[in-house]
């Protein structure tokens, strides 16, 4: 997206002091680091996490204690104290970073800095999906109480095409040894540099303000910097938003689905609910070979909306909804790019008019992995929904619109390692 806002100003990226692992106080960059607090969702992840290394970022994302308010706590008191040990320390002055991800198939590089946060009519930073305010919430708790940006959000945007700009520099800046670099377990190569010389960052500041950006990944931290900012009295570094900035002209992001957990719906009634609006067909496994004839499902033309249905160990399809149904449930002031969306029939048709489930934690959880949703389905006697990705022109064109979809529609990646480099809001 290359066209700024109203307002004229485009993004605005600014250098930060970044708080960093200290290398020699743990066992390894890799094992203090954490996939994105809302992508760890098992309780055997999370605790593999904790058990990798004593200062595993998570115990500061997702911090374990009996109330909301006594896990904040928790992380806030973490963060001080790592800090006082020096497990972990702040970089001598503020940088910008430019960070890379890399595995066999994947290459991504973006920019990592402190975003200013434009007012919401600028348009200068475009949501696509809307957020659940228990979480927000929880989160800005987290956030007051570690005065800290744990996490960076990923962002898209679209450049010119060239080797100009922040392009320039970060094809320049990746030919130099780096900050920093690590493996993870998922085969990810993770790279860190530190831009400082000024002339890097007046030709990075004035690319960036002829372009807006894409919630890629985030917008519950997003809303909860908005909240935050709205908050204080008097400018300050509430101001501003730890993000990673990726453009994706050049290094195009992957678009994945986010799956449902049904905790309490059992599979027999899911599939009799469902049955009432949707073919229903059972598919053979394993997952892999189920979630293909998915794909085949939504890929046949005129073929509508799709979903599979897993939890009592084997693999149902829908497809082919009632159109009757879709335009008696389905909101009909939205576009017909909203209207069609498979979260939006998921959630206007199956879960609100068949099933009756409510959209609450203790009802559904929203889970990246396709293989992870199936096992807790069987585990816990619910129903897995998995779900196909959304196309990425849909996600822009109803976000230029200023439509934004149900929650947790799409999963794009890759998602920054978290743990790498943290904000303080404490720090110049």
């Amino acid at each position: 997206m290359s066209t700024p806002g109203p307002g004229g100003q485009g993004l605005q990226l600014t250098p930060f002091r970044g708080l960093r692992y200290v290398a020699e106080r743990v066992g390894s960059l890799a094992a203090v680091t954490s996939p994105p607090y809302d992508v760890v969702v098992r309780p055997d992840g999370l605790r593999e996490l904790e058990t990798a290394d004593p200062y595993n970022i998570v115990r500061l994302i997702l911090p374990q204690a009996d109330t909301p308010a006594d896990r904040h706590r928790q992380a806030a008191e973490t963060l001080r104290r790592w800090q006082a040990d020096g497990v972990l320390a702040p970089d001598p002055e503020p940088a910008l970073y430019v960070y890379e991800q890399r595995d066999a198939q994947t290459l991504q590089r973006g920019l990592i800095g402190a975003l200013r946060l434009s007012p919401r009519e600028e348009g200068v930073v475009l949501p696509h999906e809307e957020v659940m305010p228990h979480v927000v919430e929880d989160r800005a708790a987290l956030m007051r109480a570690t005065a800290a940006n744990l996490e960076p959000l990923l962002l898209a945007y679209r450049g010119n095409g060239d080797v100009s700009g922040a392009a320039h520099v970060i094809e320049r800046t990746v030919r130099e040894k780096p900050l920093l670099s690590t493996t993870t377990e998922d085969g990810f190569d993770h790279h860190l540099w530190r831009l400082t010389d000024p002339a890097d960052l007046v030709e990075i500041a004035a690319d960036l303000r002829r372009h807006r950006a894409l919630i890629a990944d985030g917008h519950h931290r997003w809303a909860t910097y908005l909240r935050l900012r709205e908050e204080q009295r008097e400018p300050g570094p509430w101001d501003f938003g730890l993000v990673l900035l990726v453009d994706t002209t050049r290094y195009p992001l992957r678009v994945r689905a986010i799956h449902r957990l049904l905790r309490r719906l059992p599979p027999v009634d899911a599939l009799a609910g469902a049955g009432r609006a949707f073919r229903v067909r059972a598919v053979d496994g394993p997952l892999p070979h189920a979630l293909d004839a998915l794909a085949e499902a939504t890929a046949a033309p005129g073929a509508g909306n799709a979903f599979l249905l897993a939890g009592d160990g084997r693999f149902h399809l829908l497809d082919r909804p009632d159109e009757r149904l879709l335009a008696h449930t389905v909101p009909e002031e939205r576009p017909e790019a909203w209207r069609t969306l498979d979260a939006t029939v998921l959630h206007s048709v199956l879960l609100e008019h068949l099933w009756n489930v409510p959209d609450a934690p203790e009802h559904i959880s929203y889970i990246h992995d396709a293989a992870a949703v199936v096992e807790q389905a069987e585990r816990l006697g619910g129903t897995a929904v998995l779900m196909h990705p959304v196309c990425e022109d849909i996600v822009h064109e109803l976000a230029r619109q200023g439509i934004v979809m149900p929650h947790k529609s799409t999963s794009f990646g890759p998602k920054p390692a978290t743990g790498l480099v943290l904000r303080s809001l404490t720090l110049g």
